[in-house]
């Protein structure tokens, strides 16, 4: 059974049930599980799959040809996209589903492709109706490029479902036997792309994962925090240069062009660019009255192991071929873990609010979550209700949390201007007596243990 993905999957079948004949767009960045939804979604339905290679058009037709002749369809050796269509639906009965994975190599090669898909989608209407889900890796070229690559096609679509990261408490149903702490350093590593996560075994400590399952030179994670960079971007010398001060450090446009003496109009080309796949993000503080005392342009990579690849493996690949990869871990890795899985952290903390908030069970009703990146401090947890009641918190991984951090995470709203109505602090280890004893007296102080999460 699939993990999660109910109201995607309701999705596509509201869109099954409905009249007629539909084409939808599902996309979403590699490994977030598009596939994995359309096999679900096509069990005891009448349907076809094809994975469409990056090749030229008639090579296109030669490979999907070949798929067919294989299936015991009888075509031509380069045989129409018209052609394949008629076949698919001549065999298959009732309402069907054709799914064409990464459908975006056969648009980039063919200008024929999708004009004949909707004449055929057309000519289905006074038949058997049709189902068509073109699927796609490429974020940056579905949301820039597509519409204008597909021109008057795109007004036949019938709907567009982005496949987002999974939630943190779905990574902890999919490993049982991980303690809390281990699902948030897994979380820090894999995000919520369930295809990374089925490269992890929870049987196996994290360590020994990281060992086995990425250090490895044999390993399927080896190279792949820089395969999701390259395979979707041209000069990798530029972009593994960005991505590599950033995860050294470098978060404003000024740090990265003195790193790397690249023009800052060109870095912010690249960055462009990266923002668009998801792979960088720019951050922007909680909007309050404070403007003065907040951090601006700050980039981060947003994808946890392309994070990971950046700051662990890459800065040191020579040393990743010479050494034995306890000897990596323990070297490069062990001493600076929990200040990288911290980070991540406060987004499994954003989270569990998130869903306290759905459950109704937060004092305010919380708009965005955010945080607010002072130039002194940080408030790792900001929301406001529409009445500006307003709740921070503070998230610590790397030690206790003391009545000092308490009074400085005051300061730190102080310098926001903002009143903080209710306080959340989250910690991976305890308390100390002091703050234990204020939020027994102050009922808008509230402590959470990381197994409360």
């Amino acid at each position: 059974m699939l993990l999660g993905r109910t109201t995607e999957l309701g999705y596509l079948n509201n869109y099954y049930d409905r009249d007629g004949s539909q084409i939808l767009i599902v996309y979403g960045q590699k490994h977030i599980g598009k596939t994995a939804l359309v096999k679900e979604f096509m069990k005891d339905r009448p349907g076809y799959y094809y994975l469409a290679s990056a090749c030229s058009e008639r090579e296109q037709a030669y490979q999907w040809g070949r798929q067919l002749t294989h299936d015991g369809y009888v075509v031509e050796k380069f045989p129409a996209f018209q052609e394949i269509f008629e076949k698919i639906a001549r065999r298959v009965t009732g309402k069907k589903v054709l799914v064409i994975d990464e459908f975006q190599n056969i648009v980039r090669a063919s200008g024929a492709f999708m004009k004949d898909l909707v004449a055929f989608v057309h000519s289905q209407w006074n038949r058997d109706d049709v189902m068509v889900i073109l699927v796609s890796s490429s974020i940056g070229w579905i949301e820039n490029s597509m519409i204008t690559r597909i021109g008057e096609a795109a007004y036949e679509l019938s709907g567009l479902l982005k496949i987002k990261e999974m939630p943190f408490a779905d990574l902890v149903e999919r490993f049982p036997n991980f303690r809390i702490e281990e699902c948030v350093e897994a979380y820090a590593i894999l995000g919520g792309i369930p295809g990374l996560w089925n490269q992890f075994d929870d049987r196996l400590t994290i360590q020994q994962n990281i060992c086995r399952n990425i250090l490895d030179c044999n390993s399927f994670l080896f190279e792949e925090g820089e395969r999701i960079l390259t395979e979707q971007l041209r000069e990798p010398g530029v972009y593994n240069t960005i991505m590599a001060s950033i995860a050294a450090g470098n978060y404003k446009l000024n740090d990265l062009h003195q790193h790397t003496e690249f023009s800052r109009a060109k870095i912010s080309v690249y960055l462009k660019n990266l923002i668009e796949l998801e792979l960088v993000e720019k951050v922007f503080s909680y909007d309050t009255a404070g403007k003065e005392n907040v951090q601006k342009g700050i980039y981060r990579i947003s994808h946890p192991f392309v994070d990971f690849y950046y700051t662990y493996m890459y800065p040191h690949l020579s040393d990743l071929q010479m050494l034995s990869v306890g000897e990596f871990y323990n070297h490069y890795i062990m001493r600076d873990f929990r200040r990288y899985v911290s980070g991540y952290f406060k987004q499994v903390c954003r989270q569990h609010l998130a869903r306290l908030g759905d459950r109704h069970r937060l004092p305010i009703n919380c708009g965005t979550i955010g945080e607010w990146i002072g130039k002194v401090g940080t408030l790792d947890i900001i929301a406001q209700d529409e009445e500006g009641r307003t709740l921070i918190g503070l998230c610590n991984w790397e030690k206790p949390m003391t009545y000092e951090d308490y009074e400085n995470l005051l300061l730190y709203a102080k310098k926001a201007k903002i009143s903080a109505d209710y306080i959340y602090m989250y910690t991976a280890f305890r308390f100390d007596e002091k703050l234990n004893l204020e939020a027994k007296v102050k009922s808008n102080l509230k402590l959470v243990q990381i197994s409360d999460l």
